[in-house]
């Protein structure tokens, strides 16, 4: 690591230090630290056009604010953003828009999230108290280089964002970003390179000729274990490139971009025959200290076969964090509510009344409701967390799963269920990838159908058998599911086991629309329409 990279981690550390300790400082004081937040952001809405029209007044306590205002979701903003976007206003909330981060859901539809200047103070809170708390807990990860995943935007979307390197560091403070760019170890302007295949063939030159990486942040753990296996694929022409410093072919498409140099590297990759093992990635990455990915719910399997990849390193898993805003993060073992970024209500899972944060109970299951400074007002998110303790006066959670469900034919299974069937199954060594529901199941019919990964050699046969009895019978304990199944407007659950599930999961999902980043492993998906190919002429067998 160079002198640029030590003197970037010293002079990080000492500016979120501060941000820790404020974290930590204001513990005891939730409710007034919460309605000053309400307040700041009443303050910024009443002055907008839009706010002016909805008649938000910035003396409003939090229980006026409820009492006027409704619960959201993106469709109350997609048609006033589509205006705010082409005509360069600020009409949601009066603070200027940074940029436009696109996300998606589990559909192919693209939301447009304002960044506004009082989002990105917000998400600066938090950024700056967990990696303040980082450095804290893991500070060998000082020593090295730092990875943060980029948010990949699709090839045909890059027009789109122009200007925006879609880079995660850009949620910190302009001079924090200054910072951790110096502890980096891969240029953001990998953002910039032709195409997605380009900027991830960038991304693993510069990871792999890192010796001294030190902090690997991924989202998904499944975008980790892809960009590994990737790795494998590319490995001789990451070779040549890295034993040239040159990029070959792909250089006209780099925008300028140098390619890093590494003889070490080359050699490691020419003498691997690709095969995902922990020794390889041991002596790729020697100084590797922290890996971190989403490890709850669906994710938790995937984040196990990627933590197995590096076991030479700490895991820390994620907090709860969308495009849209953040409800928790990663801090001392714990994942506490944000409560110096957002203002934020939940709805309880259970009887549907709408609380704050102070009024939470241990063992409660709540859905987050976050009001933002992009302008997002009582937005409604799709999770379900459930109070497992506190941080003084600040609620800490767990991540049970999505809260939108399925309802092919009244059946109405949420995707809590879906997650609590899946870990039920002995599944042994394979993994699950996802419960689809299906229009055309079996017999062109509505039913479920479990996407399974498991090893070349497994007797697939079996396996499918076996685990689509399993999944049937634990379905039938849904009696909505079971009513459904009785009156003939259901197919029986079906299992679809392949060694390369994920993959196949993924791309399905890329065709659909879905951005990259956002990409992952859900435990119930509807997918609309025609069935793909490569899972009809299996699923077609099964039934037969």
């Amino acid at each position: 690591m160079g002198a640029s990279h030590t003197l970037g981690h010293h002079l990080l550390k000492l500016l979120v230090a501060p941000g820790r300790r404020r974290f930590e400082r204001h513990l005891g004081e939730l409710e007034s630290i919460q309605r000053a937040r309400l307040s700041r952001w009443l303050s910024a809405a009443s002055n907008s056009p839009e706010g002016q029209r909805r008649g938000i007044r910035a003396d409003w306590s939090w229980e006026e604010f409820a009492r006027q205002q409704p619960v959201t979701a993106y469709s109350d903003y997609a048609e006033l953003l589509l205006q705010q976007r082409e005509r360069k206003q600020n009409l949601l909330i009066d603070s200027p828009v940074m940029r436009y981060q696109p996300t998606s859901g589990s559909t192919s539809a693209v939301k447009w999230i304002p960044y506004t200047k009082m989002f990105l103070d917000e998400l600066d809170q938090v950024i700056t108290a967990w990696v303040g708390d980082l450095y804290r807990q893991f500070p060998g990860q000082a020593n090295g280089t730092h990875y943060w995943s980029l948010s990949w935007i699709p090839t045909d979307m890059r027009g789109q964002t122009a200007g925006d390197i879609n880079d995660d560091m850009k949620m910190l403070s302009w001079g924090k970003r200054l910072l951790a760019y110096l502890t980096q170890a891969a240029p953001q302007e990998i953002a910039l390179a032709e195409t997605s295949d380009d900027s991830l063939f960038a991304t693993l030159a510069y990871l792999v000729a890192d010796e001294a990486l030190g902090f690997i942040s991924v989202w998904s753990p499944t975008f980790g274990l892809g960009l590994l296996e990737q790795m494998g694929r590319w490995r001789e022409e990451l070779a040549e490139a890295l034993s040239r410093g040159h990029w070959g072919s792909r250089t006209s498409h780099m925008a300028g971009l140098p390619c890093p140099q590494s003889p070490r590297a080359a050699q490691l990759l020419r003498e691997w025959n690709g095969a995902m093992n922990a020794e390889f990635f041991a002596k790729l990455w020697p100084q590797l200290a922290v890996l971190s990915a989403w490890d709850t719910a669906a994710a938790a399997p995937w984040a196990q076969k990627l933590k197995s990849l590096m076991p030479h390193a700490n895991f820390q898993g994620k907090g709860l964090w969308a495009t849209e805003g953040v409800v928790t993060f990663p801090f001392q073992g714990r994942y506490p509510l944000s409560y110096l970024s957002h203002f934020y209500e939940f709805q309880d899972a259970q009887d549907g009344r709408v609380l704050a944060p102070w009024q939470l109970r241990e063992g409660q299951d709540v859905i987050p409701i976050m009001t933002t400074g992009s302008g997002f007002a009582r937005y409604k998110m799709s999770d379900v967390i459930r109070v497992d303790g506190h941080l003084g006066q600040v609620p800490c959670f767990t991540f049970l799963g999505r809260n939108d469900g399925v309802d092919l034919v009244g059946e109405k299974i949420s995707a809590t269920t879906a997650q609590q069937v899946q870990d039920s199954l002995p599944l042994d060594n394979a993994l699950p990838v996802t419960l689809l529901a299906l229009d055309h199941s079996t017999h062109q019919s509505p039913g479920y159908v479990l996407l399974v990964e498991c090893a070349p050699e497994v007797n697939r046969t079996t396996l499918q058998q076996a685990l689509s009895a399993q999944l049937e019978k634990a379905l039938l304990g849904n009696f909505h599911y079971k009513l459904a199944r009785e009156l003939g407007q259901l197919q029986p659950a079906a299992c679809i086991a392949l060694p390369h599930m994920r993959e196949i999961y993924l791309d399905q999902c890329r065709l659909r629309g879905m951005i990259e980043g956002n990409i992952k492993i859900e435990p119930l998906r509807h997918w609309r329409g025609e069935v793909p190919a490569v899972l009809r002429d299996v699923l077609d067998a099964v039934a037969a």
